[in-house]
């Protein structure tokens, strides 16, 4: 009888435990969501922006045209240039929902062949201005440091994605809490290079912020391992990282950094 009811309360116990897990794994995923909603929102809204701004200016321009003794040739080719820029703005917005639309489709599982560099270069920007959204004072040089002849690679764009949003959001938030205790002195930068290496491509993400102490180097892997303040980590994110490229694409994450000197993460995807 006792062992019966051991069983079944280690046999709930271990249910709390996957459940309470899932609950983790899912509020990091919308952790990483609500980042990139924010830098979804901030890109958008500028070419909204310039496409609000010239409609406004055609309407008057449209108005000026019903004077008399107006120069119509000249109105019209203000006209011209002004939808030729809403044109352009709107083909720009349309560009950035379509990317991230691609990146963030819900249950997409198939690697599909991707290019890394502009993946890359959209969650950056998205990831900074995300950021930016949270903490208007919050600053940093991007650095980016592309090889423009890599070849396309298969990968679930979801996941690398995630994984991206994940190390870009890290990277400034080590640099914005370096830049709370240093000040006006620091000069929090970003840096981000990609370059093929025999058969696989290496994307190394560098940031000059707090580093990571060489007593816990070892475990920043480690599910629910966290050094932020209770409510602003899972713990899960850099766990969920290494999975999705070890496990998920038989690449290779690692980790290199000094504190209070830098941290770069090496990501090693294979081509095939």
């Amino acid at each position: 009888m006792q062992l019966d009811t051991a069983y079944k309360d280690l046999s709930e116990t271990h249910h709390k435990l996957v459940s309470a897990q899932e609950q983790l794994v899912h509020a990091q995923k919308m952790a990483s969501l609500g980042q990139l909603t924010a830098g979804i929102a901030h890109e958008i809204q500028n070419p909204l922006n310039f496409v609000n701004n010239f409609s406004d200016l055609s309407v008057e321009l449209i108005d000026e045209l019903k004077l008399p003794g107006t120069n119509k040739e000249e109105v019209l080719a203000d006209l011209r240039s002004n939808l030729e820029k809403i044109n352009l703005h709107g083909k720009r917005a349309d560009k950035i929902v379509k990317g991230m639309l691609t990146h963030s489709r819900a249950g997409q599982a198939d690697k599909q062949a991707s290019d890394i560099n502009r993946m890359i270069d959209e969650l950056l920007e998205l990831s900074y201005h995300g950021n930016r959204s949270r903490d208007n004072s919050f600053t940093a040089e991007i650095i980016k440091h592309f090889d423009i002849n890599l070849p396309q690679i298969k990968i679930v764009t979801q996941d690398i994605s995630r994984v991206l949003i994940n190390l870009f959001n890290n990277a400034f938030y080590a640099v914005g809490q370096r830049s709370r205790i240093e000040g006006n002195l620091y000069k929090p930068s970003v840096g981000v290079s990609t370059h093929l290496e025999k058969n696989a491509i290496v994307v190394k993400i560098k940031d000059n912020g707090t580093g990571i102490p060489e007593a816990i180097k070892g475990k920043i892997f480690d599910p629910f391992f966290t050094t932020k303040p209770a409510g602003e980590g899972t713990g899960l994110g850099l766990s969920l990282s290494y999975d999705i490229i070890v496990k998920g694409h038989h690449g290779m994450l690692s980790v290199n950094s000094d504190a209070n000197s830098f941290t770069e993460f090496v990501i090693t995807l294979p081509i095939s």
